[in-house]
């Protein structure tokens, strides 16, 4: 039976179109794919298509997908419907709390107001803390509101820290690790069971290669 996979568009569908290609699958129509967004493997029975990260979940949760690549900052801001099955290992970034040198955050006492694209992970980790925050929705550049007066600090996503220290800001805390997951439906789990377990040992044994080849890179530098 054939399996459909939601892939996450931008850079991390690029990440995940490599590991794949690696992996022996037919990705030639994902290289050459002008303006569609339906795409059938090659080399295997696989059908792709590609989605923004919200609407992943979406596609895998109502089964339109059997399966689905989505950062781990997508999953933990929204639903959870679905198997998490498998950690990719691309995309790698974390969650940060973030503020000002001069701002004390973690250690003031009062309301706090703090500033984020991601509400639900905010206010688990201030909740967790006992702290009395004010979390302030931010669709564009998070890292503006604490330099206006808007927030106190932020939450956001970080991979190399580059547009913080830009902007002045530092540091406080690291909230949760990211990175790429592959998410699977739950009926589709039973219904397509050796498929589906089939393409999740084959990323697995990719992940096990990039991993140890790192390893060695790591090892061969000290």
């Amino acid at each position: 039976m054939t399996v459909s996979l939601a892939l996450t568009k931008g850079r991390l569908e690029r990440k995940t179109v490599d590991m794949l290609e690696r992996s022996g699958y037919g990705i030639e129509p994902l290289r050459n794919q002008g303006r569609q967004l339906v795409f059938e493997d090659t080399q295997k029975d696989l059908k792709y298509f590609l989605v923004k990260s919200n609407d992943c979940l979406t596609y895998v949760m109502h089964g339109v997908a059997d399966a689905g690549v989505v950062g781990k900052d997508t999953i933990l801001e929204g639903p959870k419907d679905y198997y998490e099955v498998l950690d990719l290992k691309i995309g790698v970034c974390k969650f940060i709390v973030a503020a000002l040198p001069e701002t004390d955050l973690l250690n003031r006492d009062g309301h706090l107001r703090i500033g984020t694209k991601y509400p639900n992970v905010a206010t688990k980790y201030f909740n967790d803390r006992g702290m009395d925050v004010e979390i302030i929705k931010i669709d564009g550049s998070v890292e503006l509101s604490p330099l206006l007066g808007l927030c106190d600090g932020i939450v956001d996503i970080m991979e190399t820290g580059t547009t913080l220290k830009e902007n002045g800001l530092v540091v406080l805390d690291d909230v949760a690790p990211v990175s790429a997951r592959l998410i699977v439906n739950k009926a589709a789990f039973r219904t397509k069971k050796q498929e589906i377990l089939e393409l999740v040992r084959d990323l697995s044994r990719e992940v096990d290669r990039e991993q140890a080849l790192k390893k060695e890179k790591e090892e061969g530098t000290c």
